[in-house]
């Protein structure tokens, strides 16, 4: 199993749960309460499950692909460790996998 833990954005509270190889974080983090909405179901298409990934962690992630980038231009927030949490796919060689929640995000559905 491997501990994911997400920081809110506040810095304020960290949970912790368990995934997976081949768990994708998107469906870690809605299952686990996080704010992350995925308004486009992981088909990236949009930018609402934006998170910032440890820059530790960062390293051992796959690179983004250039869509996912392209994407991640319309994150508010984003910075060089910015990832789209349903990009993320848990991998046997992960430990650990820490990410922090952004402050903002865009609201797709104008809810």
């Amino acid at each position: 199993m491997i501990r994911v833990r997400f920081i809110s954005a506040d810095g304020g509270s960290v949970s912790e749960v368990q995934g997976a190889p081949g768990d994708r974080l998107l469906d870690l983090a809605q299952a686990d309460g996080q704010p992350l909405e995925g308004t486009c179901e992981g088909q990236m298409a949009c930018s609402t499950c934006h998170v910032i990934v440890d820059p530790d962690d960062f390293a051992l992630l796959p690179p983004a692909t250039e869509p996912e980038e392209d994407m991640l231009d319309l994150a508010t927030g984003a910075t060089r460790h910015s990832r789209l949490a349903c990009q993320i796919f848990l991998d046997a060689s992960l430990e650990q996998l820490t990410v922090r929640i952004p402050a903002e995000s865009r609201n797709m559905q104008g809810r």
